[in-house]
């Protein structure tokens, strides 16, 4: 089995809905997100997906929330922008983007979201 994960970084802010605590508060994050996919074969180029590739389509779902209040922007007006449920929004972007690119089978088998040196969360489908 290969691997190939690509990380990305971002800053934004957000606060916890339902939450008693200091995360009930606006406060910021500078946020890194990994992307891991997985597959048993290679390109005719021995590579499993370009980084570029990647690198692009992560880009673009990060863009979107850098330097923003993250609860203003959907998905995350209904949905509590946890780091879990971030880590689910960028793996549903990378799906989303990734469609069609990789010149052999490669799934996306996890999104990792540090919203700290220290803390994580993840989402495997």
């Amino acid at each position: 089995m290969f691997a190939v994960s690509v990380e990305h970084t971002f800053s934004a802010g957000h606060a916890l809905r339902n939450y008693k605590g200091k995360c009930e508060n606006v406060h910021g994050h500078n946020y890194r997100v990994r992307v891991r996919f997985e597959g048993e074969k290679l390109n005719p180029t021995g590579m499993l997906i370009d980084f570029t590739d990647v690198k692009r389509v992560l880009r673009a779902a990060t863009e979107r929330l850098d330097h923003q209040f993250i609860n203003d922007l959907t998905p995350f007006t209904e949905v509590n922008p946890s780091a879990e449920n971030m880590a689910k929004y960028f793996y549903e972007e990378l799906v989303t983007g990734m469609s069609g690119v990789a010149d052999v089978p490669a799934m996306l088998k996890e999104v990792e979201v540090w919203e700290t040196d220290i803390q994580s969360a993840s989402f495997r489908p």
